[in-house]
């Protein structure tokens, strides 16, 4: 294969689609699919379900619960430090390989806070505790800080104590919490305790850099890094380039990919898809275009919130919420632009399906488009 072959927006566009399972819904099963995906950023509890709606054909929110109920799944803090779910074997090697990460960025956070508590005492009392019995990081903290004053930490503060026993030891949040239709507190026990397992202390970079090229490639050195957080992978992808194919942006930058992994021709059809919020889609490259329109980046949101994005050939052109009342769910979309007749014909279809998925117990389903011009913030109202 060419080592100058340029991969033109369109191109990179439609590989990255392919290999996230949104050209085609897939019939894999879903664990299979969560591991193929290297997890899904979870840090809300449900909303994640209608990432594998999107992606997994026939899907049921039974099948990803009793994932997490069986223990062969977990939601735990994992690139950018963000909750994710992982397969139970892929929380055993993903864990340790992201774990510099997370406690550099802690350390960047709580660091002054915790000066002269030892971080090894530390964790080994916060591991303690919640392998005890699952504790949500206020009580964690309260009883952290209750340790500390006995032990001569003096006082500190409970959230960055639980912050960084976060940080120190792979913390997963147990059910009831993220199971679909259910809710309960953010507790946390350690994820050896609960899934009877060590860590995987032999876990390597390059298979960590293979499995984000298989899910979000072509890409750059720089794209893998933004989506784990690890730094000096240029290294990694040069010991890995015998086996990769080598391709090129418009602009010149270097992508690599793996030789076989889909690269469809950039005019095939890419159907509606119903994003949500803080899909890994969205956030795992260094440069979004490739899925990011100019007119996502004009809209202003608040610090760390993230809409639900509506796809339209494959790009973000528009949001999207589901409102309640009465027994009636109801699915506003507004566009970022007008839409065609076939293109808003194509997305009630899906916006149907979506509320046929999310609101089961409905008695009745509407789906109403807001203008793209209407003022911003009577849009926002409301949202869940």
């Amino acid at each position: 294969m060419p080592a100058d072959r340029v991969l033109g927006l369109r191109e990179l566009n439609r590989a990255t689609l392919a290999r996230q399972f949104l050209l085609d819904r897939t019939t894999l099963p879903v664990p299979e699919v969560i591991e193929h995906l290297a997890g899904l950023q979870a840090q809300t509890p449900h909303t994640w379900y209608t990432g594998l709606w999107s992606r997994v054909e026939g899907f049921k929110p039974e099948q990803a619960a009793e994932l997490l109920t069986g223990r062969r799944a977990v939601r735990i803090a994992l690139m950018r430090s963000t909750l994710h779910l992982v397969t139970a074997r892929d929380c055993r090697w993903l864990r340790p390989l992201v774990q510099p990460v997370i406690e550099r960025a802690t350390e960047g956070m709580y660091g002054r806070d915790l000066e002269g508590v030892d971080r090894g005492e530390l964790a080994a009392v916060g591991r303690a505790l919640v392998e005890e019995q699952p504790l949500t990081p206020a009580v964690l903290g309260a009883r952290l800080a209750e340790h500390g004053r006995a032990a001569g930490w003096g006082e500190r503060h409970p959230h960055a104590l639980a912050q960084m026993v976060r940080a120190l030891v792979p913390l997963v949040q147990v059910p009831p919490r993220g199971l679909w239709g259910r809710s309960g507190p953010g507790a946390h026990t350690s994820a050896e305790a609960w899934l009877g397992e060590p860590m995987d202390a032999e876990a390597s970079v390059e298979d960590l850099v293979l499995r984000y090229l298989a899910a979000f490639g072509p890409a750059t050195v720089k794209d893998v890094q933004t989506w784990s957080g690890l730094t000096r992978l240029r290294q990694v992808l040069e010991r890995l380039r015998p086996r990769l194919g080598i391709f090129r942006t418009a602009d010149g930058r270097e992508l690599f990919d793996l030789p076989e992994a889909p690269r469809p021709d950039p005019q095939t059809p890419a159907p509606v898809r119903f994003m949500y919020d803080f899909d890994n889609l969205f956030l795992s490259h260094a440069d979004r275009s490739r899925v990011i329109t100019p007119a996502y980046r004009r809209h202003t949101l608040p610090r760390n919130l993230m809409p639900s994005l509506l796809l339209v050939d494959g790009f973000t052109e528009g949001t999207w919420k589901i409102v309640r009342n009465r027994g009636a769910a109801t699915l506003l979309i507004k566009p970022f632009r007008p839409l065609t007749r076939a293109e808003r014909a194509e997305t009630a279809e899906e916006g149907i399906r979506l509320l046929e998925f999310a609101e089961a117990e409905a008695d009745r389903h509407d789906v109403r488009f807001i203008p793209h011009d209407a003022p911003e913030e009577p849009w926002r109202a409301g949202a869940r």
